[in-house]
């Protein structure tokens, strides 16, 4: 694919340049919690303004159903970056209309405008080609050029991703240009030992990447709410914990193959649990316990790994030369079970591998738990992206690029 710097040689002074940003940033009562993806399209939006182009950025915030709907609108996000650039960055209320338009017409060399939200256009998502073709038309007639860097969208068929760039000049941006470096540093490039570490809520989120890794990983670490499919799977008792019964056949072929192929899995010796679910608002002490992960007594729920498997999960991440990690160990939005991912993320930084923070929640953990977010190789703006990448999938945004 042809990257940004090509265009830049070439030359963008004065030429409209439609930048397919991930502005999809969490909000709380309308106010930004993490600007991480904002701020990772910045060298893209930049370099572009800085050599002359009017630059027009779109993204898609949430998921509206194909309306307008105040509450995902783009329009703090579109503040945001013009806080970060330095400079005023122009707002259409719409995405093809009228205010779309006036916007990009008003734009001076250099200056730069966000359209709004993306999704409240039907076409954007629509399963059918023709809807989205007819989208993706209007979309190139407000620019002469597609520059493609919402990584964390490229793994979706849609028209801004898929189907803009085959209707004018496409390069890929700075942010995709470096994901796609990384990501083949974790497929085609790895240096050994290779060490995965994989959290989150539901293990059926995961099971394609786990399926592909078993043939690349040496070693797979499993915490968050998915661990406990895993126990269950070992004959263990989870009590109240999340369980996706259904998945433990799956599970436990995973792990026959596993031992087939000496790829080392490691689960939890111990478990931090409670009553219930802690109220994240609140956050007040809610008495935690510490158990072996054999004997989660029953009504109580898993929310974390123990202290016992911090250091265990520290200790297998200690001579890794590759770490990728996707998912938190627990609850970290409460202090109370937090400890197990602010343990994993610390292992990272203390390693001497090339490390890599697989979006979502992930890098958000790191963010809120205080972390040097650059003190990381990388740290990915796409969770879904980087995993259907993993995974071996095609990803349409990126094959779009693809000349």
């Amino acid at each position: 694919m042809k990257t940004i710097d090509e265009l830049l040689a070439e030359g963008v002074s004065g030429k409209r340049v439609f930048v397919r940003a991930d502005l999809n940033v969490p909000l709380a009562d309308g106010q930004i919690t993490d600007d991480g993806r904002i701020r990772a399209v910045l060298p893209t939006v930049e370099a572009l303004a800085g050599a002359g182009a009017k630059v027009i950025v779109a993204s898609h915030l949430g998921r509206p159903k194909g309306a307008p709907d105040p509450a995902f609108s783009l329009l703090p996000a579109a503040e945001r970056l013009g806080e970060l650039l330095g400079k005023p960055v122009a707002f259409a209320q719409d995405t093809v209309g009228p205010a779309a338009h006036a916007a990009v017409d008003g734009l001076e060399p250099g200056q730069v405008a966000v359209v709004e939200n993306l999704r409240f256009n039907p076409g954007e998502t629509s399963k059918d080609d023709a809807e989205r073709a007819t989208f993706a038309d209007e979309l190139a007639a407000l620019a002469d050029v597609y520059v493609g860097d919402g990584f964390g969208a490229v793994h979706r068929k849609h028209a801004s991703v898929y189907d803009l760039p085959a209707r004018l000049p496409h390069y890929a941006g700075y942010l995709i240009a470096t994901e796609v470096g990384v990501l083949k540093k974790l497929t085609d490039e790895v240096q050994r030992p290779y060490a995965v570490v994989l959290g989150g809520a539901k293990v059926s989120d995961k099971l394609g990447v786990i399926d592909n890794l078993l043939e690349k990983a040496d070693r797979i670490l499993i915490g968050g709410g998915m661990v406990f499919t895993f126990l269950k799977a070992k004959g263990y008792e989870v009590g109240a914990s999340m369980l996706q019964e259904d998945q433990i056949p799956v599970v436990q072929e995973y792990l026959k193959r596993a031992e087939e192929k000496g790829v080392e899995f490691v689960l939890p010796v111990d478990v931090v649990v409670s009553g219930g679910f802690p109220d994240l608002k609140a956050k007040e002490p809610t008495h935690p316990d510490t158990v072996p992960a054999d004997a989660i007594p029953a009504g109580q729920m898993g929310l974390d790994i123990g202290p016992a498997t911090a250091e265990l999960y520290a200790a297998k991440l200690a001579d890794a030369r590759t770490i990728f990690w996707n998912g938190p160990m627990g609850v970290f939005e409460h202090p109370d079970y937090a400890g197990g991912t602010r343990a994993v993320a610390q292992a990272l930084l203390d390693s001497p591998a090339f490390t890599v923070v697989g979006g979502g929640d992930s890098a958000a953990a790191v963010r809120l738990l205080g972390f040097d977010e650059n003190a990381y190789g990388h740290i990915s703006t796409g969770g879904g992206a980087s995993l259907e990448y993993l995974e071996g999938k095609t990803l349409p945004g990126l094959a779009a690029l693809e000349d």
